[in-house]
């Protein structure tokens, strides 16, 4: 099933990697001219719209002036994306339960592409999904990162430990500080729904759990801003600059 893509980082991005097959779309006046060189250069169709065709088929993005459609974005399965990481020494998965929030996936995956990570699992059940909305926030990441969709995020943890990996989650109690843990070795980082955080037997499958210090007034973060922070220690453990 194809959906609407829209925004420069993204229709570049896909460009790049093939996805698109047919035409881009670009509004009227707001030629770019980059993206119209990379269609030529693809070999995709440029059509110039009006504003209400973007109105029509994108009505509460903001589309840069570009639109295209793809099929669907395919979920990596699970025994594909271990049996990919075997060779590394220090895989970084990030697992996110229950997270609803196409802007929040969004993000993360682009800080998942900037890391380095190798990989992203969300659930099939109560959770967001791979959609337009999180192709544009993530500026092209999502064609990058690979993505699992899967049942039972508890057994997929179960799955991955047996495979050596260890589990680090998110807490408010009964947690260390962020900087404390060793981030070395393979690793799946677990990242909480934005309000009710990790679900308890997927908390019961977590090695340690880490907290990140709040000293202002609110108590609680963005679940992108969260993860950012910890990818980055995560990142900065494995790679000291002396």
């Amino acid at each position: 099933m194809k959906e609407w893509i829209y925004g420069k980082n993204t229709i570049r991005e896909a460009l790049e990697n093939g996805r698109i097959q047919d035409t881009v779309y670009v509004q009227e006046g707001s030629r770019d001219e980059k993206i119209i060189a990379l269609c030529r250069q693809k070999g995709v169709a440029v059509s110039v719209q009006p504003k209400r065709f973007f109105m029509r088929h994108a009505p509460q993005a903001r589309t840069q002036g570009l639109l295209a459609q793809v099929e669907g974005y395919d979920y990596m399965p699970l025994e594909s994306l271990i049996a990919q990481l075997k060779a590394k020494s220090e895989p970084l998965l990030v697992m996110l339960d229950g997270l609803e929030d196409p802007h929040n996936l969004g993000a993360i995956l682009r800080t998942a592409d900037a890391i380095g990570a190798d990989g992203i699992i969300i659930g099939k059940n109560r959770s967001v999904s791979l959609n337009s909305t999180v192709a544009k926030v993530s500026t092209g990441a999502i064609e990058h990162v690979p993505v699992c969709q899967v049942t039972n995020l508890a057994r997929t943890l179960e799955t991955l430990k047996q495979e050596g990996y260890w589990v680090v989650g998110t807490a408010m109690e009964g947690a260390q500080d962020y900087r404390e843990p060793d981030y070395r070795g393979p690793l799946v980082l677990v990242i909480g729904s934005e309000g009710f955080g990790i679900s308890r037997l997927v908390l019961e499958k977590c090695d340690f759990k880490v907290s990140l210090p709040m000293r202002g007034h609110v108590t609680s973060l963005n679940a992108s801003v969260a993860c950012a922070i910890l990818l980055y220690a995560i990142d900065a453990a494995r790679h000291p600059l002396s």
